[in-house]
This record gives C-alpha cells, sequence and structure tokens, in this order.
C-alpha cells in the first residue's frame, strides 16, 4: 500500500467497503451463533438466549448512527485502525472511530436478523424435532 506526506495508508476508506467487511463479519458471527444456540437444552431457554442475542440490535443501531455520525464530521479524512500512529491531536480520533463504529454496528445488525430468524424456526420448530431441544 502507498502512504501519503502524512504516512496514512493509501486509498482512503470508502463507506461501501466498511459496510462491506461489516456483513462479512456478521455473517461469519452466525456460525458460532448456531452452535451455541444449539447447545442450550430446554425449548424455553434457547428462545431466551435468542431474544437476549435479538435485543443487541439496540447496540447495533446506535454503532450505526454514531460511526455515520463521526464519518460525516471526519470529511474526507477517514483512517484505519492501522493509521492510529499518524494521529497527531486529540479531535484526530474522529477519523478512526467512524469505520470502527460503523463496522461494528453492522456486524451486529447482521447478527441480531440472524438471531430473529432462528428465533422464529425454534419457536415453530414441532414438539419432536431436534430444533426444539
Amino acid at each position: 500500500m502507498a502512504l501519503d506526506q502524512d504516512g496514512v495508508m493509501l486509498p482512503r476508506l470508502r463507506p461501501a467497503d466498511v459496510a462491506r467487511r461489516g456483513v462479512v463479519f456478521g455473517l461469519l458471527g452466525v456460525v458460532p451463533l448456531v452452535v451455541a444456540t444449539l447447545s442450550v437444552s430446554g425449548h424455553s431457554d434457547r428462545r431466551d438466549f435468542l431474544a437476549v442475542v435479538g435485543a443487541l440490535v439496540l447496540f447495533g443501531a446506535i454503532f450505526l448512527v454514531i460511526g455515520a455520525g463521526f464519518w460525516w464530521a471526519s470529511a474526507g479524512d477517514i483512517r484505519r485502525v492501522r493509521d492510529w500512529r499518524t494521529l497527531t491531536g486529540q479531535a484526530a480520533s474522529a477519523t478512526i472511530v467512524g469505520p470502527v463504529f460503523l463496522r461494528s454496528g453492522l456486524f451486529l445488525v447482521v447478527l441480531v436478523a440472524a438471531a430473529l430468524g432462528l428465533y422464529q424456526l425454534v419457536d415453530t420448530a414441532p414438539y419432536d424435532s431436534w430444533l426444539y431441544s
């Protein structure tokens, strides 16, 4: 990767790339969610676990809003976490916070969507099925 005169990696981050990576991380996070769900015994306990994971949608939405706000406030100076050493003042940390919160928010939103879908499957599963418990 190329560096500019301040030592920041080029090209700068773009919102679409950050969003794509957040969604991919969320999809990869579905695998441990399914494993954890299937390791919980008891139908009501399994539904409660998925409902608690589903409640994280609030944090995901808050992270998305905060990330978008920091991205907007940073204008065109968006940096990667690897560019932490190039920061020169306290206000410059906002250039890193935007992408981190945006990616984390999308990760949580995708994970919660999968948890709520899995909750519906567990809730409507017949009594004698393996998904019921």
